[in-house]
């Protein structure tokens, strides 16, 4: 099984590709990682770090799954922009607290 530390690593490799990418429009793909492997850390990781929208970034994924074709592009692009950064540095921090540990 993947421990939480592997999956923000995931986490952050994908907002890597997402930033590399950013410039020639909206990687769809990777935000989809991101929020699957939301859903994948423990709940206890969620609970001890509350100041991470975990549940709203899985909800980001569950609609860009299953309503693809009803996306609204312009607010993708926004949360990329605007969310993606401050998620970043949120994850980074408890990544390398995580490995500390």
């Amino acid at each position: 099984m993947r421990s939480d530390w592997d999956r923000l690593d995931d986490i952050l490799a994908a907002v890597e590709k997402i930033k590399e990418r950013v410039a020639g429009g909206v990687e769809i793909h990777h935000l989809q990682v991101i929020g699957e492997a939301m859903r994948g850390i423990s709940q206890s990781m969620k609970d001890r770090y509350p100041n991470v929208p975990w549940a709203q970034i899985i909800a980001l994924r569950n609609i860009l799954v299953h309503e693809y074709f009803g996306l609204d592009m312009h607010q993708v692009w926004m949360v990329t922009r605007k969310e993606l950064p401050v998620l970043e540095v949120r994850l980074r921090l408890i990544h390398a607290q995580v490995t500390q540990e």
